[in-house]
């Protein structure tokens, strides 16, 4: 099994859309026992909350589900427990080498590493921007391109 956890600030709006995002592309290419998916946040201040509203609002408009989805923080063990640790911005990659040491085999970085051509690196926080729309292209873009690296790299076709 293959464990990708998306990690931002809060978990109320970036890391649960890609969760969503992510487990929907999983799920269409039929991919869901051999890929696992979570989300978290840096920080605790929204912990059991379900995403922003402004994020569940456009999941809706894409027929992506998150119903089952709260807010938590992330924990020391999870940096044993997931293969592919995606952040959302080059602050979460920082924050997340101060919470403890990775297995060897983990990959830690940045949802847009995986997009070529693109100038964005970080995926702007729509807590603060509003713009969940410009959050969502990123994250999708981002999302479809992590997938395609997970199947070449683990020979999922």
């Amino acid at each position: 099994m293959i464990r990708v956890l998306f990690v931002c600030l809060g978990n109320i709006c970036r890391s649960p859309m890609a969760e969503a995002v992510f487990r929907k592309l999983v799920e269409q290419e039929k991919l869901q026992d051999n890929i696992q998916v979570d989300s978290c946040g840096i920080g605790s201040w929204h912990e059991g909350n379900p995403p922003h509203e402004g994020t569940r609002k456009l999941l809706d408009a894409h027929d992506i589900r998150y119903d089952d989805m709260q807010a938590r923080q992330i924990q020391p063990t999870d940096l044993q427990g997931f293969d592919y640790i995606i952040a959302m911005d080059e602050q979460n990659v920082k924050d997340l080498r101060t919470i403890g040491y990775p297995k060897e085999q983990v990959y830690i970085g940045r949802l847009l590493d995986f997009v070529n051509g693109t100038f964005e690196k970080d995926v702007p926080d729509p807590y603060f921007t509003g713009d969940f729309n410009q959050t969502y292209a990123l994250v999708m873009e981002g999302c479809q391109q992590l997938l395609k690296h997970i199947m070449k790299q683990h020979h999922l076709y």
